[in-house]
């Protein structure tokens, strides 16, 4: 059964969701000492909050969503502050390996690779909270993370397809039951830049502009990428520019992971005509572990942020078994079973079967849901 508290406003409360600013140290560690050192950042997202899931438990208490954003602000600050926090950790990386540091090529995979771990695993996460918000500048500030992985046009695909159609055919980021996770990330590669594309030329289109025209949001995208790679061959020529790709594979790899985990097998009923049921709690996965909630500022309240995307992370709820489907661990275990797709079927298959009769027990026939091969919904472009 959940509790619901209200949200303490002062620094101590919130300092448990700043857990990210433990990879600052641990990446420049392991760039100044090179081999065993390399390990730390991986250790630290993938190991140590794992075993702090493990012990702390879950935290079942609900805040009071009537929390005013004034009394938010220790909260809000990790994610403003992250840009140039990132940004420095990236291009003074770039700029430590290519002048003054003696690692080899393939402590210089470990390492950026840890990098891409925190620029996907936190930065991605932060720009996803801020995309979400209606202050422009916290939408630029998204924009910027989302830019220093190359994947600009996720803001587009989230908001103008994935919420509006997740669980759905048309959603290529829903994965679907028994979908191996490489399959599936073949997929998203080839489907999502283009479903973002038409998302915004039908959106223009509908206020009576061209597909490029200077609103479009893809000219800023461009933009902005094209800058953080010309930063980074002027500080680190060539080789600098090669890592900074590098780290941004790195961190799309772990976004598309997390998105894989977060609605695997599930879908919303068809209800014919091309319409579907509204999106409720169920129909996301929920995983209410501490240590890894803190660590991605509540995005394993997942079924919430769906139910309500408007929430800011805080105030994003908890839900029981009985209102929706629960992850047997936080998301760093999880996405890292899901890169063995025999493992990950034996774990969830028999989760999502469970699903099916706990909230369709009246859907016989799940072929359809299966392939993805429902119509698809009305008004879907």
């Amino acid at each position: 059964m959940t509790t619901a508290v209200r949200p303490i406003s002062s620094l101590a409360a919130a300092l448990p969701f700043w857990l990210s600013l433990g990879f600052v140290p641990l990446i420049w560690i392991g760039a100044w000492g090179g081999g065993f050192w390399l390990l730390l950042a991986p250790l630290y997202a993938f190991g140590l909050i794992s075993l702090m899931d493990a012990i702390g438990g879950l935290n079942l208490a609900n805040p009071d969503t009537g929390t005013p954003v004034e009394q938010l602000f220790w909260y809000r600050l990790i994610t403003l502050i992250w840009f140039p926090i990132q940004t420095a950790m990236i291009f003074g990386l770039i700029w430590y390996v290519t002048h003054r540091g003696d690692l080899v090529w393939h402590e210089l995979l470990v390492l950026f690779y840890g990098l891409g771990m925190a620029t996907g695993g936190i930065g991605i996460v932060y720009a996803h909270e801020l995309m979400h918000q209606k202050s422009p500048s916290e939408r630029w500030l998204g924009d910027l993370l989302m830019a220093q992985a190359l994947y600009s046009h996720f803001r587009s695909e989230h908001l103008r397809v994935h919420h509006l159609w997740v669980a759905t055919p048309r959603d290529p980021v829903s994965a679907r039951y028994n979908e191996g996770f490489w399959s599936f990330f073949v997929r998203v590669l080839r489907d999502c830049p283009r479903s973002a594309w038409r998302a915004e030329v039908a959106m223009l289109k509908r206020a009576g502009k061209g597909p490029f025209d200077p609103a479009n949001p893809f000219w800023r995208y461009a933009g902005l990428q094209a800058g953080f790679l010309i930063l980074a061959f002027v500080v680190g020529g060539w080789l600098g520019l090669a890592l900074f790709v590098y780290q941004a594979m790195a961190a799309i790899f772990l976004l598309e992971l997390t998105n894989y985990v977060e609605h695997y097998g599930l879908t919303r009923k068809y209800l014919g005509e091309g319409r579907y049921e509204h999106v409720q709690p169920r129909h996301s996965w929920n995983a209410a572990h501490k240590a890894s909630n803190w660590l991605l500022i509540n995005l394993q309240r997942h079924s919430d942020h769906h139910y309500k995307p408007d929430r800011r992370f805080p105030l994003l709820r908890t839900y029981t078994a009985e209102e929706a489907p629960q992850l047997p661990a936080g998301y760093p275990a999880m996405i890292f079973v899901a890169a063995f797709p025999p493992w990950w079927r034996r774990m969830m298959n028999p989760r999502v079967r469970a699903w099916r009769k706990q909230f369709y027990p009246d859907i016989d026939d799940w072929s359809a849901y299966k392939a993805g091969t429902n119509p698809m919904p009305r008004g879907a472009i």
